[in-house]
């Protein structure tokens, strides 16, 4: 089991690090939210994060439903994950509807055992060295480092350079201006959402305009 659990983490990872970029989802109608994965699968980008709505009442029945859809859908193109998981429940619906990789805003070691038992990867929330070591050896397959905007490229290379064998995603104001940067400093991967995953052009049905700021991203991080 611990093997097949090593082999599912590096497969996730290893897709975060050549492809780079997860496309955050958030609050997206459920009508519009495959044509919304589409788009972004055909601008280059097939990790898609759907995160949790944690002030809805709704929230986790919606989300559970959202991330079905899409891994039902798009399954064989896309790889599904789902964020702002911060419960031990949440992890259990987001696993059942698809989830594959588990990501979160802290650091919680039974959210992070709950989706190594589910047999998906956690990338938990961190921003201190102690967090983001505490979190790999927890058994983290990547950490987040959010909110990234508040600490900066700097942060990010001094925080890589004695723990560079921990993979870092960098997640919070990622946008075409800095993109690339977080890339050169260290980061094996991005968390981006408004700035990619646009509400009004996928309220206004521009699909092919979502599509060319996704592969305006893709361009920029493979640089």
């Amino acid at each position: 089991m611990k093997v097949l659990w090593r082999r599912i983490r590096m497969t996730i990872i290893d897709r975060v690090k050549q492809e780079k970029i997860i496309a955050i989802v958030r609050g997206i109608e459920p009508n519009r939210i495959i044509d919304t994965c589409e788009a972004l699968y055909a601008g280059g980008i097939s990790m898609i994060e759907i995160t949790f709505d944690q002030s809805s009442p709704t929230g986790n029945k919606d989300t559970y439903h959202a991330i079905k859809k899409v891994a039902d859908t798009l399954g064989k193109e896309v790889c599904v994950g789902a964020g702002t998981v911060m419960t031990i429940e949440q992890v259990s619906l987001a696993i059942e509807a698809g989830a594959t990789y588990i990501i979160s805003p802290n650091f919680d070691k039974a959210v992070v055992a709950k989706t190594l038992e589910g047999g998906a990867v956690s990338m938990p929330g961190v921003m201190t060295p102690s967090e983001i070591v505490d979190a790999y050896q927890a058994g983290a397959g990547a950490v987040k480092i959010f909110p990234i905007d508040r600490l900066g490229t700097g942060y990010l290379k001094a925080v890589k350079s004695p723990i560079s064998h921990i993979p870092i995603i960098a997640v919070g104001g990622i946008d075409l201006d800095n993109a690339s940067d977080y890339i050169k400093a260290g980061a094996i991967g991005l968390g981006i959402g408004s700035s990619l995953v646009d509400k009004q052009l996928i309220q206004a049905g521009k699909y092919d305009a979502l599509t060319q700021r996704a592969k305006a991203f893709v361009h920029k991080v493979q640089m």
